[in-house]
């Protein structure tokens, strides 16, 4: 890719897709539906158009299968995923060796807030799950509120914190400047969840910028 405009924002690879996370993008994906256990990989480049040309290259070459396609005002996304981990690495792959870049020529990912609420108020309990797409938020629960940029990094934070300790998956947005998920559980839980989560982000190498 020899336009200096273009930007790999995010390139992020998901070993194991966890339950509740996996249930949670069937809810939302308008392609193919992605189960418990595949492998995943979420690109988000700049200019967002060059995103059509890259799921072509992706599907055409391997057996990964595309879940999301998005373009907004200012970047693209898109997710394939497989049963197998190396069918996904593959295409991950061959859409680097198109682009001429590496995975360490992503944007490094950047943790923009992170809240711990305990004790949610039923009041405010009944507002989120008006736009949660996930598990219900019950008062007296502790939530987590996390926010990253570039937002698909967000997927695979959420990934993590599942990984890492028994919460309910509420809502997460991946699309746009910054990417949010919010968690929900006991106090210990959310503190464990998150500290996974923030270690997982933080872990990740990257060009500096935005």
């Amino acid at each position: 890719m020899a336009e200096s405009s273009f930007q790999l924002r995010c390139y992020s690879y998901l070993d194991r897709m966890q339950p509740q996370y996996a249930a949670f993008v069937g809810t939302i994906t308008q392609g193919d539906l992605p189960t418990e256990g595949m492998a995943s990989l979420y690109i988000e480049v700049a200019p967002g158009n060059e995103v059509f040309q890259l799921v072509d290259i992706a599907v055409k070459s391997t057996e990964a299968r595309p879940g999301a396609q998005l373009v907004e005002r200012e970047f693209g996304m898109f997710e394939v995923h497989s049963r197998s981990q190396a069918e996904v690495l593959e295409a991950g792959r061959i859409v680097l060796d198109r682009l001429g870049l590496r995975p360490e020529d992503r944007l490094r990912p950047e943790i923009a807030s992170v809240q711990v609420i305990t004790n949610v108020d039923p009041y405010q309990a009944q507002l989120l799950n008006r736009f949660r797409r996930g598990s219900m938020l019950v008062p007296g629960e502790t939530m987590l509120v996390l926010e990253c940029a570039p937002a698909a990094y967000i997927n695979y934070a959420c990934n993590e914190a599942e990984k890492g300790a028994t919460i309910k998956l509420l809502h997460v947005s991946s699309v746009g400047r910054f990417g949010r998920m919010w968690l929900a559980g006991s106090e210990s839980e959310i503190l464990a969840a998150r500290s996974a989560a923030v270690q997982a982000i933080e872990a990740l190498d990257g060009r500096i910028g935005r």
